[in-house]
């Protein structure tokens, strides 16, 4: 049975004076031009190897007698004769007030000072500004990120009787809490929906107050509270048992992180009446540690 070959065709440059190559199938050198190397497979493996020829217009001398496991050690030369080094960065002068918003203002533009040492327009800011609002348009308001959760509770339509007639405005109550201990509820006014759900963020963000909770995600102790005509129940509850309360008093429990708890309204539906209500009784509750640091008696005394 014959056996198939193949010629390949390898171009060597003139930098090269010899070429290997290892393969399971072997090659043979067959006659070739200049810079080229033939190779035809036979039977058996083969080796081919390549070296670099050095070329004459380098100087490679120097690497003749070098040992690369030496150290090798590093002798700068020796300065001129009169040569002065620079001032290092802290020795030279110090600069000016102008140099300092001349490269503040290269960095970041123009500031609000009313004056640029460049040349720019100091009031490119304010075009900005009208052109992201609008002209008589009410501004854009972004949402606050601060870490806290808004959840509104209600949105309802009041009206104001004045001489000329009513005013229609609509109120929100709104419940904002970090889910970690930290909740507060606020009330605000507007024409727009949009616009009483912000105010009401807003203000609910300035009467923050902490929850006490047990590393059971629930409270130490029962309470209760009265705010107007709404009555609202606190009782702590077992692991799993998850948040049973209706009305806003789950939105104000949930937001604060509360993950056990037991709640009930007692004498009024009222939404806002009753998240303030919730607010108050958790104000009203203490931890242990608190109440044994307050007696002078250790945590383990309080049950005895």
């Amino acid at each position: 049975m014959a056996m198939a070959t193949a010629t390949v065709t390898v171009s060597v440059s003139s930098a090269l004076n010899s070429l290997s190559i290892s393969r399971s199938s072997g090659f043979t050198l067959l006659p070739s031009p200049p810079n080229k190397l033939s190779l035809k497979p036979l039977q058996g493996n083969f080796v081919l190897s390549l070296k670099s020829k050095p070329s004459d217009d380098i100087d490679t001398s120097f690497f003749d007698n070098l040992n690369p496991q030496d150290d090798i050690s590093f002798n700068p030369p020796e300065p001129p004769e009169g040569f002065v080094a620079p001032l290092s960065f802290d020795d030279g002068p110090p600069e000016t007030e102008d140099e300092i918003a001349a490269a503040y203002e290269e960095l970041y533009g123009p500031a609000y000072s009313g004056v640029s040492l460049l040349g720019n327009d100091i009031y490119v800011m304010d075009s900005k500004e009208k052109k992201e609002t609008g002209f008589g348009s009410a501004s854009k308001q972004e949402k606050i990120r601060d870490g806290f959760e808004e959840r509104v509770v209600q949105v309802r339509r009041v009206t104001k009787v004045v001489k000329g007639g009513k005013q229609l405005r609509f109120r929100a109550v709104v419940v904002v809490g970090d889910k970690n201990g930290q909740v507060g509820v606020g009330v605000g006014k507007a024409k727009e929906v949009i616009s009483a759900v912000q105010k009401s963020a807003v203000n609910a963000r300035r009467n923050i107050v902490q929850v006490p909770m047990t590393k059971y995600s629930t409270f130490p102790h029962r309470s209760e509270a009265n705010y107007g005509a709404a009555k609202v129940m606190l009782r702590p509850a077992s692991p799993g048992t998850g948040v049973i309360a209706g009305g806003s008093v789950r939105i104000v429990l949930e937001m604060a992180g509360v993950e056990n708890a037991l709640g009930k309204q007692l004498g009024s539906n009222n939404a806002l009446n009753n998240a303030r209500a919730t607010i108050v009784a958790v104000q009203k509750m203490r931890q242990f540690r608190e109440v044994a640091e307050e007696r002078g008696i250790p945590m383990e005394e309080l049950w005895k």
